[in-house]
């Protein structure tokens, strides 16, 4: 079912001060499992050593007690990843940990660096040997060469010749540094629990370990926890922040607060907008679990038609499965939806879901309502058309996979077989986001790439998913 969605390429958390540094990394992690499912990874340091534990699948299939055991000290980062292409190795696992001359260093990358090929080449080009495809280890190698006095400046020195998004955990044997890039593309907040303090992608994974929410990590900021406390730093040239507007449309967990809105509750405002939007007549309103869930509730309350259930997910679904020999029709989306027959028999439904990528999955899931016996079927959309792809830490189809990119609504509606089909529009999106809409990045439905380079066009972003992955 989600291989028709977007997805968020990784996790990341950090934990200072605390003599359980790796544990409540671990647990952080745990909370953080929807944004990568590839592989995880914690490194910690005891003030002597660092010591990493990385290894594929998700938190709980690769961490145990004998593992956790050998992560000692009072500070740690832990990273989990989401595999594009070709790229689900143990090489690409994070967080990385390199020996370079001025001691050991470890790092964990949330985002996208767009001109990280073009370094890296120049770089191999000197004599530098890579040992994995990621664009993280380009920051490595930059740190590493530079000739600044101290980790905080050679790391600014680093960041300041590369383009794109970041949310950086960087870790040495005594501190930890955090920097957002100058646009804040991806999340990153700060927490406190008793005397240290907890840095993470989102809100739920404080939440999960009692930890204190203090604030956001600011675009273009850098912060240092160390012996001398928490500093702050702003050595990159200040812009407008462009936040990611899908971590409010669909990657981030409900639960969590993300740049100032609580995700839930935003993405329940979506659903109203829509419903003032694009009524229609019907009898029941039904989510597509379980990332439509807060938007068709919104959209249920403000039509005045009653919300329920009409899909059932099996979330205990791993990535892979073996199909029968004998074909069974839709049989991808059956394995993790099915119907409630009794429910759907004669009714008018319409059907929330928070986006369409390619279609394919929408078309199964409206062929399978009307199997159920729905008299109509109305897909209403609580995101705009999606109509190109993203540059910035997000796997997603190339500009002709896109189906909106090549397709009228109409045309759309006509492929899935929806007896009406009704996105929500850029402008109420914007609306329901408030008066700091202009901070938010949402370049895949508008084109309005916020950092774009000469050549960027579908051919470099097709390559970012070839065998040769170069995402963080």
């Amino acid at each position: 079912m989600d291989d028709d969605k977007f997805h968020d390429e990784c996790g990341i958390v950090g934990v200072y001060g605390h003599p359980e540094a790796a544990k409540l990394a671990y647990l952080g992690l745990y909370a953080l499992q929807h944004r990568g499912q590839e592989s995880t990874g914690i490194v910690a340091s005891d003030a002597r050593t660092l010591h990493a534990e990385v290894g594929m699948g998700r938190v709980n299939d690769f961490f145990n007690e004998e593992r956790l055991a050998r992560l000692q000290g009072h500070l740690a980062i832990g990273h989990n990843r989401y595999s594009t292409t070709g790229s689900s190795t143990l090489r690409n696992a994070q967080p990385l940990l390199v020996d370079y001359a001025r001691g050991s260093l470890a790092i964990a990358h949330n985002g996208n660096l767009i001109n990280a090929h073009r370094i890296r080449a120049e770089l191999e080009a000197y004599g530098s040997i890579f040992r994995s495809t990621s664009d993280t280890e380009v920051i490595l190698h930059l740190v590493a060469q530079s000739r600044a006095k101290d980790l905080i400046d050679g790391l600014i020195e680093a960041l300041q010749q590369l383009q794109g998004a970041y949310s950086l955990l960087v870790m040495n044997r005594t501190e930890i540094i955090a920097v957002c890039d100058p646009y804040g593309f991806r999340p990153l907040c700060l927490g406190q629990l008793g005397d240290g303090y907890v840095l993470a992608s989102e809100t739920c994974a404080l939440d999960l370990i009692e930890a204190t929410y203090i604030r956001d990590v600011a675009p273009g900021e850098l912060v240092r926890l160390s012996q001398d406390g928490l500093q702050s730093y702003f050595p990159f040239p200040q812009t407008t922040p462009r936040h990611c507007i899908f971590e409010l449309i669909y990657f981030a967990r409900p639960d969590s607060d993300v740049y100032g809105h609580n995700v839930h509750l935003i993405r329940k405002a979506f659903g109203r907008q829509l419903a003032r939007e694009a009524p229609v007549e019907a009898d029941v309103v039904i989510p597509v679990p379980d990332s439509g869930i807060p938007a068709a509730l919104g959209f249920a309350e403000e039509s005045g038609m009653p919300f329920d259930t009409g899909l059932i997910r099996n979330h205990y679904v791993g990535r892979t499965f073996i199909e029968p020999q004998q074909s069974i029709r839709h049989f991808g989306v059956k394995i993790k939806l099915n119907t409630i027959k009794r429910f759907l028999q004669g009714k008018r439904i319409v059907v929330v879901d928070d986006s369409i990528v390619r279609g394919t999955t929408t078309k199964r899931l409206v062929h399978m309502v009307r199997q159920a016996g729905a008299k109509e079927v109305h897909m209403r959309i609580s995101s705009p058309p999606t109509i190109h792809p993203c540059l910035y830490g997000i796997d997603t189809p190339t500009h002709e996979e896109l189906i909106a990119a090549n397709h009228s609504v109409e045309e759309i509606r006509d492929y899935i077989e929806a007896d009406s089909l009704a996105y929500l529009s850029h402008t109420g999106m914007m609306r329901v986001v408030g008066a700091d809409h202009q901070h938010y990045c949402s370049a895949c439905f508008t084109g309005d790439y916020p950092v774009r380079m000469a050549w960027q066009n579908d051919l470099y972003q097709l390559s970012l998913f070839e065998k040769e992955s170069l995402r963080g």
